[in-house]
């Protein structure tokens, strides 16, 4: 069941990169055009019951990838059956919650790089629950304008991100499957936020491992309908570390809408391949341009590869 937003386990550690250094201050509200009373992100009106995704009932069944992350990352969108499946990989895949953390605070780097570049728009592909340090939090506390469209195939978890965005003019959520270029990128939520006829950041954070097929020929295609001067920022689990990337796919095999496919480097440089890479190239989540003073935090096992490039 989906609860208000809150920390399952108060006393674990704050994730990676709270108390890390002092953020910018958030943008005043009105200077977001959001309503007075309103913050960006957080619970608000609920959206239409026309427009609300309707979950679909096996997913309150098995696990979701969305909703587990969730859970590992310390956020409350989540049951059962995902806290179980989080549980199991706590306990036989290493140091899990660390991982997670490592990717998310990527993510914080990724989007702020991109920002300071000049990135004003971002389509986030297979976004989880927009919780928990997501693009539009690092948006606001970097005193940006800029706008998120979110998209996930997890209905559960876009009814909880609609739900916390109903008060965000500058974010929105799509339930839409990110191997359907067409359907993602002609949803509502990305079509009326999102101007495709100038440079967008597209991000896939930690998302393509579920996509078994081509997941370098399914970037290429996104990145086909972008204009020069986009941005690509992408995580992937890794297979180079065979043991724990095997355990991790034979847990979540069950996950409602795919099954993981780790990669080698030169299977995620393939996805790549397609944007300019910025110093340092192709290289492990903890490691990509972490915070001035402070040193590279390396999981034990690695967890994620990790780049961000412009489009050519």
């Amino acid at each position: 069941m989906l609860g208000p937003p809150r920390r399952h386990r108060p006393d674990a550690p704050a994730p990676a990169g709270v108390g890390e250094l002092a953020e910018p201050a958030v943008m005043p509200r009105a200077a977001l055009g959001v309503p007075p009373g309103s913050v960006p992100g957080q619970a608000g009106p609920p959206p239409d019951e026309a427009t609300r995704p309707r979950p679909i009932p096996e997913e309150f069944e098995r696990p979701s990838s969305a909703r587990v992350y969730d859970y590992l990352l310390g956020g409350a969108a989540h049951g059962a059956v995902d806290r179980r499946l989080g549980d199991e990989l706590t306990r036989t895949s290493g140091d899990v919650v660390a991982l997670v953390r490592e990717n998310r605070a990527f993510l914080r780097r990724a989007v702020r790089f991109l920002l300071a570049a000049g990135i004003d728009q971002f389509l986030d592909l297979g976004s989880g629950v927009p919780t928990m340090g997501n693009v539009h939090e690092v948006i606001a506390r970097s005193r940006s304008t800029a706008r998120v469209a979110y998209t996930d195939v997890d209905s559960i978890a876009a009814t909880h991100g609609q739900a916390l965005l109903a008060a965000a003019p500058t974010a929105s959520y799509s339930t839409v499957d990110v191997t359907d270029v067409e359907a993602v990128l002609t949803a509502p939520g990305v079509t009326d936020l999102l101007d495709l006829r100038r440079p967008v950041g597209l991000l896939a954070f930690s998302v393509l491992q579920h996509v078994r097929g081509d997941a370098a020929g399914l970037v290429g295609r996104y990145l086909a309908r972008l204009v020069p001067g986009s941005a690509l920022a992408v995580s992937h689990f890794t297979a180079d570390d065979g043991g724990a990337a095997r355990n991790v796919e034979r847990l979540t095999a069950d996950y409602a809408h795919s099954a993981p496919r780790a990669r080698t480097r030169d299977e995620v440089a393939r996805i790549v391949a397609g944007t300019d890479l910025v110093e340092p190239g192709l290289t492990w989540a903890g490691e990509w341009r972490p915070e001035a003073g402070r040193p590279a935090t390396v999981t034990a096992p690695r967890g994620h590869w990790a780049a961000v490039g412009f489009l050519r």
